[in-house]
């Protein structure tokens, strides 16, 4: 609920208005009002304004350097077996390196917002020749290429005679 609903309904709450009344003028529930003239009870209008974001502290410009360089040095120097980051790997490199606790979603946000991309690794045998496949390439695929069944017209498939 907005602070501004708050503060109307403080304004209210000085009239000597019902709970009920204000809560259907400003289409909330009575619960959620009388939370609020609980509040304003004890601490007066100042206590219906908003405390800020209720979410945990996020990495400070610096702490993001520094998660760069922890991921410069690659995940391998973190105890993964391979070098690619995944999103719960990075979770928790913060979690450890800064006691801050990120959701994978969040720290997909994170990574996004500081310029960070996705990418998803090329999937290639380890034993790939790279030479051997550009020469099969170059000098087999054309002979290959060259000895399908020629496309004739008359007919759509080739089991199939001409019709008169």
């Amino acid at each position: 609920m907005g602070e501004g609903l708050r503060l109307q309904a403080a304004v209210r709450f000085v009239r000597g208005e019902a709970s009920s009344v204000i809560a259907r003028d400003l289409r909330v529930s009575v619960r959620s009002v009388r939370r609020w003239r609980q509040m304003w009870d004890e601490g007066g209008p100042r206590a219906l304004r908003s405390q800020g974001s209720a979410s945990l502290p996020r990495l400070s410009e610096k702490q993001f350097r520094q998660l760069e360089a922890e991921l410069a040095r690659g995940s391998a120097a973190h105890g993964w077996e391979d070098q690619r980051w995944t999103l719960s790997c990075v979770k928790t490199v913060i979690g450890g390196r800064f006691h801050l606790t990120y959701t994978v979603q969040g720290v997909r946000k994170l990574l996004v917002c500081n310029g960070w991309s996705c990418q998803v690794p090329a999937r290639r045998a380890i034993e790939r020749d790279d030479e051997a496949v550009a020469g099969w390439v170059k000098e087999v695929w054309p002979c290959a290429e060259d000895s399908r069944w020629p496309v004739e017209p008359g007919s759509s498939l080739r089991t199939k005679p001409d019709s008169p």
